[in-house]
């Protein structure tokens, strides 16, 4: 586990690094920026945000499961967004090489700030330091901010879906992405 530091233009510090015990009030900081990336429909699976107690249960189950690993990303000391690695389960010796990134999000009071793309890069450099040797993600087609991240770093959109989720009475289709790392 490698903490990156960013230094921002505007005197702001920010770290990233894997989040491996809840300390302090980082459960309660994590939970709220879920909440709000959810409502902005930024965020997971969720269309609504669950109860607090769920969220809770959510990520201390996260740092739980031995094929994931969580990362948060600090602005000012405080939680703004996280991104997981999740690898195959480790009955799927065929697809070891590769590592996926999950519920990557950041707060909209953080955004502007070339955090996202810090944020992949984060997930790319712990690939690698993994032995991974392939990084995908994949995201709504409507969430163009996540669609340019991706595309800026390098990554190919390798497939898309039509139905990918279905929000307010319709489908919204879904763009794969993947990084050779090698």
């Amino acid at each position: 586990m490698t903490d990156t530091l960013i230094q921002l233009d505007n005197d702001s510090v920010a770290t990233i690094d894997q989040l491996i015990a809840f300390e302090g009030d980082d459960l309660e900081q994590l939970c709220e920026v879920t909440i709000g990336a959810i409502k902005e429909g930024a965020g997971f699976n969720w269309l609504v945000p669950p109860a607090m107690s769920s969220l809770e249960a959510y990520w201390k189950g996260v740092l739980l499961i031995p094929d994931r690993r969580l990362y948060v990303v600090r602005l000012n000391g405080r939680i703004a967004g996280a991104f997981q690695l999740v690898r195959p389960p480790s009955h799927n010796e065929a697809g070891a090489f590769r590592i996926e990134v999950m519920t990557f999000f950041l707060g909209i009071w953080a955004r502007g700030q070339g955090l996202s793309f810090k944020m992949m890069e984060k997930a790319e450099q712990e690939a690698r330091l993994m032995g991974c040797r392939s990084l995908d993600v994949n995201m709504r087609a409507n969430n163009m901010a996540a669609v340019a991240v991706c595309e800026r770093q390098g990554f190919v959109r390798w497939g898309e879906k039509a139905r990918y989720a279905f929000i307010g009475d319709e489908f919204i289709p879904g763009y794969y992405y993947a990084k050779d790392l090698d």
